[in-house]
Parts: structure tokens; sequence; C-alpha cells
């Protein structure tokens, strides 16, 4: 599910009216351990307790393998607070979330040389 473009939540000078620490509850902790590039995945499960709209937003975008920077992105918020987000569907069950697959050698000469050669193309 999109981001709203318009109605209650957005304004187009003012940007999003509802601030993203709102969203959290004032939280700044995710209660699971979250980093961009973990994964979650929706579990099927439906949750017992009542979805807040950004949390359903976010559960929506879980149907496969996806990114905690991938949902902060489509959902137009902080990385800190979709953390939150996340976390709260995997505590009611909601969502899985696993760290991506590894590299065998993350330090790999090759692999930096690679990054790096990418990074100098954006420039």
């Amino acid at each position: 599910m999109p981001v709203p473009t318009d109605g209650p939540w957005l304004d187009e000078a003012a940007g999003r009216l509802i601030r993203p620490y709102t969203v959290s509850g004032g939280r700044t902790r995710p209660t699971t351990d979250l980093d961009l590039l973990t994964l979650v995945m929706s579990t099927g499960d439906v949750p017992r307790t009542h979805l807040d709209p950004e949390h359903s937003q976010a559960l929506g975008l879980c149907q496969g393998p996806t990114s905690v920077a991938e949902i902060a992105a489509h959902l137009g918020l902080p990385a800190t607070v979709t953390k939150v987000l996340l976390s709260d569907l995997v505590d009611c069950g909601a969502v899985t979330a696993r760290p991506p697959d590894s590299f065998d050698h993350p330090t790999d000469r090759f692999l930096l040389e690679a990054v790096l050669d990418g990074l100098r193309r954006q420039l």
C-alpha cells in the first residue's frame, strides 16, 4: 500500500502533518534488533491488537522478503521510526525478521573494489 498523497496526513506546503515521533508513540528504540538490511516478511497471522494506519501500511509491504530500508522509503518515514513499527509487528507475530544472506568474505578485496567503482560512477 502506498503512502497517501492527500487528505489529513499530508499537506503540499508543510509536508507530513503527523510528526514521525507521533507515529512511533514517542519511542525511539525498537524492541527487536533490526538494521537497514534486515529482511522482514509477513507470517500471514492476523494481529490480535489494533493496528495503526502506519503499521498496516508496513505490514502490506511485507508480503515478500523486504528490507527495512525499502519499507522506510515506501512509507516516507525515517529508518528509526520504521524499525519501531516493524518491531511492533514482530512482537505481535505478524512479521518475521532475519538478517540478510551474508557474504562469505565481507572484507573481500574484489567486493570492496566493486563497491568503490560503483560509487565513483555515481559521482
